[in-house]
């Protein structure tokens, strides 16, 4: 049985004035909510237990979907009066006794979820990021100096390198270094596990990712998933 846990508790400030009074998980793709986009290629991989872990607008967003039955998923919640971080609100979760799947609740992504857990069990990691490469371009001729000695000088370079998704495996392990009602997000989890020595492993993806944090994202994000639906939802979707 496949495990995942959505964060969806963020108040989304680089969305207002939309999420004032909505909450991000259910701003729409077309008339599709990006979280149920997300619970909805969950089942396709195989997951059957998903936690929602929620707080700001969280009523709004058990109204809308229940216990998960028209997912055909078992959806449950778990609550934060106050803000707990990123990684902070895995503590008040119960039932995490195998390795499981984390990711935020507003991602748009080609990525195989299933795939990406069991390859996370089969690699012995205590934990999984999936990461993609990013491009940023300088536009201006850089100029590389010893004190006053120019010793290099490099027109518009461009830097790559990776970046998390927001969706990363976890075995059960970590949950020991997260310590219940105190705020804590991933990168110092990450930097936790890495002090103590814990194999954390990144597994690179190709394939389309978008974070939908702003409002230039959300209109991509618009655009492509009314271009592309079938790649994220399945044939006849």
């Amino acid at each position: 049985m496949k495990k995942a846990v959505i964060l969806a508790g963020g108040k989304g400030t680089r969305l207002a004035p939309f999420t004032t009074v909505f909450p991000k998980p259910l701003m729409p793709l077309g008339e599709t909510p990006i979280l149920e986009i997300v619970l909805r290629q969950l089942v396709r991989a195989g997951f059957t237990d998903v936690t929602l872990a929620v707080g700001y607008l969280a009523s709004l967003i058990e109204s809308y979907f229940g216990e998960g039955e028209r997912y055909g998923l078992r959806l449950t919640y778990s609550r934060e009066d106050e803000p707990l971080g990123t990684a902070g609100p895995l503590a008040n979760i119960g039932g995490l006794t195998e390795p499981f799947l984390v990711m935020n609740g507003d991602v748009l992504s080609t990525l195989d979820y299933g795939a990406f857990l069991d390859a996370h069990v089969a690699s012995a990691a205590e934990a999984s990021i999936a990461t993609h490469r990013r491009e940023n371009k300088v536009d201006f001729g850089v100029v590389e100096t010893d004190g006053e000695r120019v010793v290099d000088y490099v027109e518009k370079p461009s830097h790559s390198y990776l970046v998390s998704m927001g969706v990363y495996a976890f075995s059960p392990s970590v949950l020991a270094r997260i310590e219940k009602g105190r705020p804590l997000d991933f990168p110092e989890l990450v930097l936790r596990l890495l002090g103590q020595g814990a194999f954390v492993r990144s597994v690179p993806f190709d394939g389309y990712w978008l974070d939908i944090g702003r409002h230039d994202d959300f209109a991509r994000a618009q655009e492509e998933f009314a271009a592309r639906r079938a790649e994220f939802l399945g044939e006849g979707a």
